[in-house]
């Protein structure tokens, strides 16, 4: 039996934040229903698609968050298809829903009316800022996300300024606190008997994340580190290959190794180089000299070197690199699905391990096509 198999999750949420908590639970055995707009989650409208052929059934990034779970279309501005949604909200454990506080409020999906409707329900609400404060109700994006939290501030160089991550890596980091402070409520509501209301500010997922910049600021009024982008300093940072980009990252006890990988154990010596406080002296000179060395190397070349002399220097993997890794595969990272519109393709596994068995493979749904079996099996 899987981890969550019992579990009745209701997901109510659009693009990437709720599906991608709504993906976990599904993916460890819960059983998710996802409610759909007449047109579908907008993350279907969002490409790439097979073929480059814009179609709602084979958005990679739809097929990717929607793994395992079952979809049923309801317009929530129609009384019927309201009185629907309250009676899968009677048989559900955990509702997941990232509107805006007011949003929410208007669609009958708050918490104060969902406790009243089921008072066991763990209500799971993600949205940009949280339920209160000035900018609760505010509209928000990923890029919004990282430049509110701080996170732009650390990334990009001084010459050229903040720049944001890539991908949807704040709504992610939603999801992914969403599931496990929502797997908390579940646990407490089966101690207690009385259902939760998990609040998720996107903000506040970030915030944690900034490493020491908050503390360091807050006693020293002031922010030291420099933007440095990929080249943080000879010895730290992203070099340029043959076919692609290799990363280092030389403390001081790695820098015989470091050497001797890079074909120079003669630098062990040098008085350029032979201490940490003569490489930050010479950076310059010396990243010149690990640029020669790497751009007649290519980057799986430069990792064997690191690896037969213990050193760290590793390649920057794309995801053709990623598709081959023989560490993936050995873990069973990756899996194959077949889509019945998409076909087959190659999607990321569980996100931890909890053994061969606990985690559903099956593809996303087509919109709408469990909505006729699900409703009617409901009972009024």
């Amino acid at each position: 039996m899987q981890p969550l198999s019992g579990i009745k999750v209701l997901e109510l949420g659009n693009f990437v934040s709720a599906p991608y908590c709504g993906k976990l639970f599904a993916g460890y055995g819960a059983e998710v229903i996802k409610i759909e707009p007449p047109d579908g989650d907008i993350s279907r409208t969002h490409g790439p698609f097979k073929n480059n052929q814009p179609d709602p059934e084979t958005s990679a990034l739809f097929m990717y968050l929607n793994t395992g779970k079952r979809s049923v279309t309801l317009d929530l501005q129609t009384v019927t298809d309201h009185n629907n949604l309250i009676e899968l909200i009677k048989k559900s454990d955990v509702l997941i829903e990232n509107y805006r506080p007011n949003d929410a409020k208007a669609l009958g999906i708050d918490y104060e009316t969902l406790k009243v409707i089921n008072p066991k329900l763990v209500v799971i609400s993600i949205t940009a800022y949280g339920q209160k404060g000035p900018y609760a109700n505010y509209y928000s994006n990923n890029l919004i996300a990282f430049a509110m939290s701080g996170q732009m501030f650390i990334t990009g160089t001084e010459e050229g300024g903040p720049l944001k991550n890539g991908g949807y890596q704040a709504d992610y980091q939603g999801g992914l606190n969403a599931f496990s402070a929502g797997m908390l409520a579940v646990l407490a509501t089966e101690r207690d008997g009385v259902g939760q209301h998990v609040d998720i500010s996107v903000q506040h997922c970030m915030g944690p994340i900034l490493e020491a910049g908050i503390p360091f600021y807050s006693y020293m009024g002031l922010w030291a580190p420099e933007r440095r982008g990929n080249l943080m300093s000879s010895i730290m940072g992203v070099y340029p290959c043959i076919d692609g980009q290799i990363g280092i990252h030389v403390m001081a006890r790695n820098w015989p190794p470091f050497a001797r990988a890079v074909g120079h154990e003669e630098w062990i010596q040098d008085e350029r180089y032979s201490t940490a406080e003569a490489r930050m002296e010479n950076s310059d000179e010396l990243m010149a000299e690990i640029i020669q060395w790497s751009t007649n190397i290519t980057k799986k070349e430069a990792h064997q070197a690191g690896g037969e002399n213990r050193a760290p220097i590793t390649y920057i993997h794309d995801m053709a690199d990623l598709l081959e890794s023989p560490q993936l595969k050995e873990r069973g990272f990756l899996r194959e699905i077949e889509h019945p519109v998409a076909g087959k393709a190659t999607y990321p596994g569980p996100p931890w391990w909890m053994g061969p068995d606990n985690w559903t493979d099956n593809p996303a749904p087509l919109l709408g096509a469990n909505t006729k079996e699900i409703l009617e099996g409901l009972v009024r």
